[in-house]
């Protein structure tokens, strides 16, 4: 049975091994660690050496490491130590801006089981999201994409929360039609207000993302919430699939909605995701 697509993602600093281990048992779908942003520094060496012990068998839940930027010199002995760990689920590679970049660490970076990487890339500049379809379908081993947002809005000096919606619905796009999974949302900056993040969650579902990424876990219970069905969309895509196992082709429901196929596998999607766990 496929394992349910993540809906919390929750980042921990790669030199904070005890915050990490804190992080493995505090309810998101899958971990990240981080050896980029989060690190000082002085702590890169430290971070990767910790994560390297701490990964060197399965963890529980899944764990994903973000390495430093492709183009620094750290990257390389990230991708060494990493990629070949056991409990390693997957890389997020930062600042992407071309596909020359995710073919390079898929055929470079050879994981504990061989063959290629799972490989997720950070588009974070207005260079890499003009090149996200070309991102996306660069390689087998690319699993999914998402937006950096700080360092894009900087990039773009937008100023509104406004300015970035035709960004992320160009990687939403971008995915999509090379047949991954929705992205992901980028983080809420601000971990004390909940308020906000709900109506941000919202608004990035209404965009087409699935599920978001973390800095706090506090923030997991609201990003969940968020994401999954309600109890009246669940009960109007059990309608819809009900109505359609007994009838082919297009049909209207008894108030009027028109149904066809693909608002069929939109319900199912629903009902996909309403089982979840």
């Amino acid at each position: 049975m496929t394992a349910p697509h993540p809906l919390t993602w929750l980042y921990v600093p790669g030199d904070r091994p005890d915050v990490v281990a804190k992080a493995l048992l505090a309810g998101a779908d899958a971990v990240i660690v981080d050896l980029e942003d989060a690190v000082a520094p002085d702590r890169k060496e430290y971070a990767r050496s910790a994560t390297a012990e701490l990964l060197a068998e399965p963890r529980p839940v899944p764990v994903h490491v973000r390495v430093n930027a492709l183009d620094s010199p750290l990257a390389e002995p990230d991708l060494r130590a990493i990629a070949p760990l056991p409990g390693v689920a997957g890389l997020r590679l930062p600042k992407v801006t071309s596909r020359a970049d995710i073919i390079r660490v898929a055929e470079r970076a050879v994981p504990f089981d061989g063959g290629a990487p799972t490989l997720y890339a950070l588009i974070e500049s207005a260079l890499g999201l003009e090149h996200a379809f070309a991102i996306a379908t660069a390689h087998p081993a690319l699993r999914g994409l998402s937006i950096g947002e700080a360092d894009l809005r900087a990039d773009l000096g937008v100023r509104e929360e406004a300015g970035l919606d035709w960004a992320r619905s160009r990687v939403v796009v971008a995915a999509r039609a090379a047949g991954l999974a929705p992205p992901a949302q980028s983080v809420h900056p601000d971990v004390r207000d909940l308020e906000g993040l709900a109506a941000s969650c919202a608004r990035g579902r209404a965009l087409g993302f699935l599920g978001r990424a973390a800095i706090h876990p506090r923030q997991l219970p609201v990003i969940e919430r968020a994401y999954l069905p309600t109890p009246e969309e669940i009960e109007r895509a059990e309608e819809i699939t009900k109505a359609a196992a007994t009838e082919a082709g297009a049909l209207a429901l008894p108030d009027g909605r028109f149904v066809d196929r693909a608002v069929v596998e939109g319900a199912q999607r629903i009902l996909a995701l309403s089982r979840r766990g």
